[in-house]
């Protein structure tokens, strides 16, 4: 297989467990927190501050490169490792998301999905055949199925009007001809996500040099994830992925959700939880015996100035902020709290950044937050070897609800014995 996944301890009081991945372009270690790249850029970051900040692995996304420049000029250029410059592992997801995300220009039938351009307003079609091609000329080292992802939650019976997750189901809904059945389109999902995960591994042209993960799927249904999961894991795979978490749920939900699934998955392979996200979800997750997250919130809430601390998050753009001058965190080892050069950069100065629009404080506080989960993921690792959870909850108080309330009874250990897998 193209990628190896070792086990060196596992947590005696959680399901955590701490490993580490091999691939063509190097090694992560797990649980990992994937820095997002969309379009082969992390944006205002570049690739010495990633390597700083902790990043060991980023992850593209094939349909907006699909989109621009296209997966022909960037395997003509060596492929995405070489067109961005990064010599770490990349992971790629397939497309499946937008089709969900964008559904309001998308149509989806059984072959595929049928895209309106976002750059253009061409009419593209996607396909599993077509998003193994995009991903295997984009050539990542960890590639994704591409699958059909359903609203996770019933919009007639859960109140999600405020949020764009009630939207899009609305939209969901409105596409079909003869109303919304919720457990029809969970059904009809999981049933064609096999069917295109079939496909997936039929045209996956590079399977030495790329792994193919599977993709689980269900929504918040639990009848629906076990079908899922049972069908997903019987084709052979180098790992999975809980897909379809993190769009419109409670954090409850997310976290019940998971623990309910990832036992069903192999334990000898890498598991991935898809978008997620806050750090008490991962936090809920790792507990669960989860490796593999990713999510745009650091760089995202960064450029929309808001910074992630171990209580919360710091709103930069009110006024109490305005003589603050303290750095963001103290204590942190970023580039904006801790920077080579100079002092830190303090509250007041970023807010200032944000207030004169000026492009350097999206770029500090994103670095800050990227470091952030760095951080977080580095001290989760420490502390399944050693299962102090009161002292990780003590540093981390924003993310202790993650933490099963079993695992402050228990006593503390030395580290566990490593397995191989």
């Amino acid at each position: 297989m193209a990628i190896n996944f070792e086990i060196s301890a596992r947590s005696r009081v959680t399901d955590g467990r701490v490993g580490k991945v091999a691939t063509p372009h190097g090694l992560f270690d797990t649980p990992a927190f994937m820095t997002v790249g969309t379009r082969a850029t992390v944006r205002g970051v570049t690739n010495e501050q990633l390597q700083r900040i902790g990043a060991q692995v980023v992850l593209n996304n094939a349909y907006h490169l699909w989109l621009r420049p296209g997966p022909e000029r960037v395997e003509r250029l060596g492929g995405a490792h070489r067109f961005m410059g990064w010599p770490g592992p990349i992971l790629t997801d397939s497309g499946g998301y937008q089709a969900y995300s964008m559904a309001n220009n998308n149509a989806i039938d059984e072959d595929g999905v049928t895209f309106r351009s976002i750059v253009d307003g061409r009419t593209l079609r996607m396909t599993p055949e077509v998003s193994m091609d995009i991903q295997n000329k984009v050539g990542a080292d960890i590639i994704m199925a591409f699958d059909d992802c359903p609203p996770s939650i019933d919009q007639e019976t859960d109140d999600l009007s405020q949020t764009r997750h009630k939207l899009r189901a609305a939209q969901e809904r409105d596409r079909l001809k003869h109303g919304y059945d919720h457990a029809h389109r969970l059904k009809l999902a999981n049933e064609r996500t096999i069917r295109w995960l079939e496909r997936c591994a039929k045209a996956h042209a590079r399977p030495e040099a790329q792994a193919l993960f599977g993709i689980v799927q269900g929504g918040t249904d639990e009848d629906a994830r076990r079908w899922s999961a049972q069908h997903v894991t019987n084709v052979e795979l180098p790992g999975y992925a809980i897909g379809g978490v993190s769009v419109g749920e409670t954090s409850e939900d997310i976290a019940r959700v998971v623990r309910f699934t990832t036992p069903m998955l192999p334990a000898a392979k890498p598991r991935y939880l898809m978008g997620v996200g806050y750090p008490r979800d991962i936090v809920a997750a790792v507990c669960a015996g989860v490796d593999m997250f990713d999510c745009v919130l650091p760089s995202r809430n960064g450029r929309n100035a808001s910074a992630f601390v171990p209580q919360g998050q710091i709103r930069l753009r009110n006024a109490q902020y305005a003589e603050d001058p303290e750095p963001l965190e103290p204590g942190c080892d970023c580039p904006a709290c801790c920077p080579g050069v100079g002092l830190p950069a303090s509250r007041a100065y970023i807010r200032h950044l944000f207030m004169s629009q000026e492009m350097l404080g999206p770029i500090l506080v994103s670095l800050h937050n990227l470091r952030f989960y760095q951080r977080l993921m580095e001290d989760l690792r420490a502390t399944i070897r050693v299962d102090d959870w009161s002292g990780f909850a003590a540093r981390w108080p924003s993310a202790a609800s993650g933490i099963p309330q079993a695992a402050y009874h228990a006593p503390r250990a030395g580290p566990s014995g490593a397995g191989e897998c």
